[in-house]
């Protein structure tokens, strides 16, 4: 078992730049991949980034490509999200999402984070 808590979600203005944060524990030294989706209000959950946990290979979201940065700390089992120019079209709760060796697809989510983009 993973257990997986975001932090650092908020209120940014248009612009801006945000960093929201998941810290892992438990069976840590399973996991294969790391990742962060959204859900904005009425619509489906979506994929934003993802980062293989051994060698940092990342894979990102068009609609965030040059504005978001996916990390981590492998020895603080800690994911990160940089964002920045943020649009009010990013608002959403942000959840983190881990895999492992063991798991299905996406086996293991947060309880997610609100982050809010002013105009």
């Amino acid at each position: 078992q993973v257990q997986l808590v975001e932090y650092g979600g908020g209120l940014v203005q248009a612009g801006g730049s945000l960093r929201v944060s998941c810290v892992a524990s438990g069976r840590t030294l399973s996991i294969v991949r790391m990742g962060w989706f959204r859900q904005a209000p009425g619509k489906a959950r979506e994929f934003v980034a993802a980062i293989a946990w051994s060698d940092g290979n990342t894979v990102y979201a068009d609609s965030v490509k040059a504005r978001f940065t996916i990390s981590r700390d492998n020895a603080k089992n800690t994911l990160f999200l940089q964002m920045n120019s943020l649009k009010p079209e990013d608002t959403a709760v942000y959840y983190c999402s881990g895999e492992t060796m063991y798991s299905s697809t996406w086996g293991y989510w947060g309880q997610g984070t609100q982050v809010t983009v002013s105009s």
